[in-house]
């Protein structure tokens, strides 16, 4: 259950998608403010300072990009994008310039809300005092040590593949798109680097994960990159 406290801003022209998706936060004990434009959207944000934006890319004013763009300049909100834009482009898009989810439209309340509290959660952990040790299933990292075990054995991890471990947990829950992880992790994000990054990933579950065939933490987002679940 949400805390009364926790706002959300929906930015959505739409007002029957507004009705829905409020309608979905508050029966989960979210507040809501809605706006109908970009312009109205940003105003708000910058204002009210709310917990979780969701906003549309197909605005009357403005692109949802650009709002995202915006809002990026100078807050790490986390950004849920909406949209019935379906092509991969666009996710993409959306993700490199901030977004940290996208859901295709139409979609469930039920998914929404696992979304809403993923990304709560991520952001969460963000403001919370430096931990050293992160545990998931059976592994334990000790960013201090710069060791990995898993159920008490040393996991012998490449210097690559300890990068890109440790910037997925900095950014657990948030969808990274193949090209943010390449410029992030290798320094470069041309596009001959992608399937030495699919080597990597493999390698990460293979050491990493109960069943690197039905991964738990490190998830394939297809076509767009990866997403990495600590819960």
């Amino acid at each position: 259950m949400a805390e009364p406290t926790t706002l959300i801003i929906i930015i959505e022209d739409e007002p029957q998608i507004r009705r829905f998706v409020r309608a979905g936060l508050e029966a989960a004990h979210f507040t809501v403010t809605e706006a109908a434009t970009g312009t109205q959207g940003l105003m708000d944000v910058g204002t009210r300072r709310p917990d979780l934006l969701i906003v549309d890319l197909g605005l009357p004013d403005m692109d949802g990009i650009d709002v995202i763009r915006d809002i990026r300049s100078w807050s790490n909100l986390p950004i849920l994008v909406l949209s019935a834009r379906t092509s991969e482009a666009h996710k993409i898009k959306a993700l490199d310039v901030g977004a940290d989810d996208y859901m295709v439209k139409p979609f469930g309340v039920p998914e929404l809300l696992a979304r809403v509290r993923a990304l709560l959660r991520r952001s969460a952990r963000s403001h919370a005092d430096d931990e050293p040790n992160v545990r998931f299933g059976h592994v334990e990292v000790n960013l201090l040590l710069r060791t990995v075990t898993r159920n008490g054995e040393i996991v012998h991890l490449t210097t690559i593949e300890y990068r890109l471990l440790t910037h997925l947990m900095t950014n657990a829950e948030r969808v990274l798109t193949n090209r943010s992880l390449l410029r992030d992790v290798w320094g470069s994000d041309k596009a001959d680097k992608i399937n030495s990054l699919r080597t990597y990933m493999s390698s990460l579950r293979r050491k990493l994960e109960e069943d690197p065939t039905a991964p738990r933490y490190i998830l394939t987002v297809s076509g767009v990159g990866y997403r990495f679940v600590l819960s």
